[in-house]
Order: C-alpha cells, then structure tokens, then sequence
C-alpha cells in the first residue's frame, strides 16, 4: 500500500463522507415506505473491518445512525467472520442489536476489493408495517409487535433467500412495500460500495487501515481535547413526561472527568407495561448526540469521536429495557435524553444549551378500512405521518417553528400523505402563543387536523407526548403550550394508544412548543413587534405577556394592512 500524507487522508476522509451521502441519497430516492421518501428517518454509514464506524451520512437520524455505530460489530460476530462472503448481504430488526424497535430494519454488506474484505456499509430504514399490532404503544411484550428478524442473511454470494422473502410477505399487511423496501436498503449499500471501490482505485489503496487509524485517532484526539477544557463538575437533570397511562421519570446524573462524561441513569422509572420502552442502545444514541451537539459538534461522527461518552442506566429501567419488553414506541422516551442531559449540563456549562422542546415527534398512524356500505374504490390502508412541534428557544436565539429536535427528520407534506391512503389533511398550520414567552422565545407547535375519505372509517393510533407535562423554559422562560388531542365531535382523546374514529369524524390535533429561555420582560420590543406581524403570537399575548404598548400593537396591526414590513 502507499503511503498516503494528511493532506491526502483527509481528502479521502471528505470522500468517504461523500460515498455515504451519496449512499444515503439513494436509500430516499428507491425506498417505498414514505417515512423514508418524505421523512428521512434512516441513516447510512462506512465500517472498517472491525465494524467500527468511519463516516455517517447527513441525512438520517441521530436514533439511527448512533444506534447503528454498535451495531455492525454484533453481526460480525452473529454471522461469523470466517463465514463471510462477498456478494453476502445481512440484515436484522433486533431491537437490541440495531436501532431499538422491529419497525427499523438494519442492513449490512460487506464490502470486498480485488478478493478482501476491506469493509462494511450499513443503513437503517423505518418501515411502515412489519406485521403484529402495527406501530403503537398498546403491546404488552415484543412478540406482538410484530414480525421478529435475527441477525442472518438477506442474501448468500448474491443469491436472495428466497424463504425469508415469503416468509416476510406473509406476515405483514403492505407485503410489496416492505420487501421494496429491502432491495432498496441492499442498494444503497451496493453504491456505497461502488463509490468506495472507486475512490480505493483512484488512491491506490488495497485496504482502509490507513485512512481508518487516520480518521479514528484525529476524531478520538479532537474529542478528547475538547472534553479536557472542561470543568471536572458533576450535576444531574430531571423531568417528567406523560408515559402512557402513568407518569415517567427520566434522570441522568452527568459527570465530566478529564478524558470521558459519564452519563448515568440511575434514579430513571422502572420498565412500563406498554411500548414505549427503550434499549439501552436507542437512549446512548440520543445522550451521545445531545453531547456532541453542545461539546463537539464540528468533529465527525464516528466511532472514536463517540466513545468517550460513556452511557450507564441500571437494567429494567425505562432507558435500559431488556427482552421482552415491548418497545415499538422507544423513540418517544429516547426523544426526551436530551433535554434530560442538558438539563444536567446547563448546571455544569450555562448559557450553552437551549431550553426543553417538544422533544418526541407528533407521530400517528391511521388504519383505514372500507365501512359496510363504502363506494367502489374503497380500500384498506396503513399511513404513518411524522410531525413536530417546536423546538426551545436557545440562548442567543428564539426556537425554531414545527421542527423535529433531537430526530432531525423531516415533516411529511400533506400532499405525500394524501397520497399513500384514503386521508385528507384538513389543516395543517402553525399554532399561534404556542412558543414559550422568554428573552428568546420558544419555537411555535402547529394545528393539524385529519379524517379520512368517505367510505372509510379508521383506528388512529396516537405517538403523542407532552399532554400534561409540556416543555419547561430556562434562565427564567415560560413554558411551551402542550399537546390537545380530540375528535371533531368533542370526545377527548388520548394522547398514545389505538383508538376508533367512526366514519365521517375527523381528529384534531395541537402539537406543542417548544420552551423560552430567559426572561420575557428582556425580549428585543422590535422581535415582539415582528412576532406580531407574522402571526406568531396574538394582540393579547404581545399586550399582556410581553408589555407591548397599545399603540405599538395598532402601528403593526396597520403596517400588515398596508403591507408594509415590520
């Protein structure tokens, strides 16, 4: 092999980075399920021969792809590294060895050049049905959740094992999109491989030891450098969320020692009996990215940059849940890590990390079916929507409006979701004083109403949090409005679980804001007045939380009239 200089090995660190994207752009555009098309909720990446991750994509979710950083080496070790064959494609949804719940299904191939395994590329895609109860809370254990995959083959030396593929048919309701969305995951890898066989040519290389140990020991020296600077405190955070008939308690003791943090979950409630449980592995992906973002967020994600965030909870807690606990909704307690971790480093590092948000999508998924007398063309469906409310205000700077922290994933478009099944979408906006009032104030939740076409009736499967414990504000800002959920007719829904909605009633929703930070009294009069102009916050609110003048208020009631700018 040639020996390569530093300018040449991180030229090909920003190729590998490239390949992965490119990976990862792939998987969107082939995939079937549209959380993947629309949403993004997937993630890809580049694995050295010790399943060690080099380089993620950008695209993704952090859930995903820090989920995914561990899991390459557990199927090495499941498949068997003398077993190992090019052309061998592998794949599982082993909610502990992969990303946390049977809905995400795992792929990985290895990836040889000229007869040796230099490799693996990976990639992790949400799919809208894998069988059982469907996507939801209600299971009492993982068996009925769906369609269980070990570790295995997807395919041997090139050739598809044909009984998986029935076997997969067989056992979920939208079989063609599932398994479309199986040979699109094999794709991806496949290009990724391709570019990676390319850019190997173009330099010469005959393995990536060297560009590995290059990238490994610049992102393990950058991290550790950065957790040097730090003061050696210990500080714990905790809050409380809705769960899914009682309260659930997250806690994270946070320590900073000279060349780790340390985050323990001890203290954290028990396992609950519904799925909203989360491994182990999904709660350090969502602890290990609220770290980076606040301590290290320009260093590449990869496997050095993330070990030196060392994440502990006891077992059978509801971040640590071992099997059979049903875990189908474990992004809903993951989603909250973070603002439990900044909790705890807002103590230790203040003015650094932002206030509570929404935390956990604003998810649902509509079962359609045709009633006894619906018209011809009436179908069955399953249509899964991701939605956000809003993030909470940072320190320098207000929240930001319907956007999914920590997930990062998209909103679907309405025009995505009225395109996969019998729904219609009938509002769909922003929702206004629902951003906590504050110096900086919190990002707005949104209304969203939905129903379905005439001669459908539907189970509307709820994935909401923040009910009643909405998002707290920090350095003295107000909280964020929480989440309402009712039928048109005035029933009271709840905020998780499967739950009937007859022909003809739609669902009404308010998702939540996110939290404000610092004192309101201390906002800018000219962001009130702007906030005014766009709707963001009402005549009432910018009088009596905000102080805001009555002729202030008219001036800019006048100047929207005109059309004039604020």
């Amino acid at each position: 092999m040639t020996e390569h200089s530093t300018v040449a090995y991180q030229v090909m660190w920003n190729r590998l980075i490239s390949v992965v994207e490119e990976q990862a752009q792939a998987l969107v555009r082939t995939a079937f399920s549209t959380s993947v098309r629309e949403a993004g909720d997937l993630s890809a990446g580049v694995y050295d021969t010790h399943g060690q991750m080099l380089a993620q994509a950008v695209t993704g979710t952090p859930g995903h792809v820090n989920a995914m950083a561990d899991a390459v080496a557990h199927f090495i070790r499941r498949i068997g590294r003398d077993t190992i064959a090019e052309g061998d494609i592998y794949l599982t949804n082993d909610p502990w060895e992969g990303t946390g719940h049977l809905h995400d299904i795992t792929m990985v191939t290895p990836s040889f050049h000229k007869g040796a395994l230099v490799g693996f590329f990976a990639c992790t895609a949400h799919v809208v049905d894998i069988g059982g109860r469907g996507l939801g809370a209600d299971a009492a254990s993982v068996y009925e959740e769906g369609l269980y995959l070990p570790i295995m083959r997807f395919a041997a030396k090139g050739t598809v094992d044909q009984t998986l593929i029935q076997i997969v048919r067989g056992n979920v309701r939208e079989p063609d999109q599932l398994i479309g969305d199986l040979y699109a995951l094999a794709s991806c890898n496949d290009i990724g491989h391709r570019r990676l066989i390319d850019m190997m040519t173009e330099f010469q290389l005959d393995s990536l030891d060297g560009i590995a140990a290059f990238i490994l020991e610049n992102s393990r020296r950058a991290t550790l450098d950065r957790i040097a600077a730090l003061p050696r405190q210990s500080a714990t955070g905790e809050m409380t969320v809705d769960g899914f008939a009682t309260p659930i308690t997250l806690k994270v003791t946070l320590t900073i020692h000279e060349d780790r943090i340390v985050s323990d979950f001890t203290g954290s409630s028990a396992v609950d009996p519904k799925g909203i449980n989360c491994p182990l592995v999904y709660a350090k992906a969502y602890a290990c990215y609220a770290l980076k973002c606040a301590i290290a967020p320009d260093i590449p994600n990869n496997a050095a940059s993330l070990a030196p965030f060392e994440i502990t909870a006891p077992e059978n807690t509801i971040v640590n849940a071992l099997h059979p606990a049903p875990v189908a909704l474990r992004h809903i307690i993951g989603h909250f890590v973070p603002d439990t971790v900044y909790g705890a480093l807002d103590q230790i590092l203040p003015g650094l990390v932002p206030a509570e948000g929404a935390g956990c999508l604003c998810n649902f998924q509509l079962s359609l079916r045709p009633t006894a007398d619906a018209p011809p063309g009436a179908i069955r469906a399953e249509v899964l929507t991701f939605n956000s409310g809003g993030t909470g205000a940072r320190p320098e700077y207000d929240g930001l409006n319907a956007t999914a922290f920590p997930s990062g994933v998209m909103t679907m478009p309405v025009e995505a979701t009225e395109h996969a099944g019998p729904v219609i979408i009938w509002r769909k906006e922003l929702r206004p004083d629902s951003g906590g009032a504050g110096k900086q104030r919190g990002g707005l939740g949104q209304y969203m109403v939905v129903g379905a076409r005439d001669g459908h009736e539907f189970d509307f499967q709820a994935m909401l949090d923040r009910v009643d414990h909405p998002a707290r504000g920090r350095r003295g800002g107000g909280p964020g409005a929480p989440t309402t959920i009712a039928r048109d007719d005035g029933t009271v829904m709840n905020g998780k679980g499967k739950q009937f909605v007859p022909h003809g009633r739609r669902v009404m929703m308010a998702f939540p804001g996110g939290a404000g930070y610092g004192a309101p009294a201390e906002r800018d009069p000219a962001q009130i007045k702007r906030d005014l102009a766009r709707g963001y916050i009402s005549t009432e609110a910018a009088a009596q939380t905000y102080g805001l003048s009555a002729q202030d208020i008219a001036s800019v009631e006048a100047a929207v009239r005109r059309g004039d700018p604020v």
